[in-house]
């Protein structure tokens, strides 16, 4: 579940995303398959994709895998500020700043596009539905770090936690990497833990809570919603912060 379909062009997923903040044409998105081919890089898991204090002169588009923004103090403790899923840019406008201000790994195998400034500017400059979806992206991005603020400041362990799995659920299932009510969930509890902001021995016993409560199973690196509905009660989940207006 963590790759693409069969028969398809690899930016598909970016596509898909895209479509869900905008009505991409199919002319839009054939000129974006046509700018990512030929530039797609592989890094295995736990490779820096981007590093804090890079120049911020590449947009990276994700194709397959799941990567993590973070930021780490000057001991090594590491904050998950975000992960990054198939479809997700990051960031579309990255250009216009000097440098980064957080790094990028993989968390497993991935592959992503990666475009200079004027390759992009030139794509989003012939479309304009194309363009405002990715600034849409953009704000659907600022929006999730909102609620991840929330998530660290308000919520409890169980809401925290409960929370997260039920945005990763929304995310992926936009761009067809939903298989009924199971998707692949392959982060470790440790990253759980640098995302939550609790202990891995916390995020262990919250797992178990929500197992011991018929809400999920966990196994085999794949995540199954037992109930749907009470995941999203018992997390105070609303997905209007994402902000799709679609999901074709």
């Amino acid at each position: 579940m963590t790759g693409g379909r069969s028969n398809e062009h690899p930016a598909d997923v970016v596509v898909r995303r895209l479509r869900a903040f905008r009505a991409v044409s199919n002319e839009a998105a054939a000129k974006l398959e046509d700018v990512v081919r030929g530039r797609i890089v592989v890094a295995p898991a736990g490779q820096d994709l981007a590093c804090e204090g890079d120049p911020a002169k590449s947009i990276r588009m994700i194709l397959t895998g799941w990567a993590a923004r973070y930021k780490t103090l000057e001991d090594g403790r590491r904050q998950i500020v975000n992960f990054v899923l198939p479809g997700d840019t990051c960031d579309a406008q990255i250009y216009l700043l000097e440098r980064l201000d957080h790094s990028i790994a993989a968390l497993t195998s991935v592959s992503y596009a990666e475009l200079d400034r004027d390759r992009f500017e030139s794509l989003i400059s012939a479309d304009r539905r194309l363009a405002e979806a990715l600034w849409c992206e953009t704000l659907s991005n600022a929006a999730i770090q909102r609620e991840w603020t929330l998530n660290l400041g308000r919520r409890d362990a169980f809401e925290r936690v409960a929370h997260l799995l039920c945005e990763v659920m929304a995310r992926l299932r936009v761009v067809g990497l939903i298989d009924g009510n199971s998707c692949a969930f392959p982060i470790t509890q440790m990253d759980l833990a640098d995302a939550t902001g609790l202990s891995v021995v916390h995020v262990n016993r919250t797992l178990q809570e929500l197992r011991s409560a018929d809400l999920i199973v966990l196994r085999d690196r794949t995540l199954t919603i037992r109930n749907p509905e009470a995941l999203r009660d018992a997390a105070l989940f609303d997905p209007d912060y994402l902000h799709y207006v679609s999901t074709d």
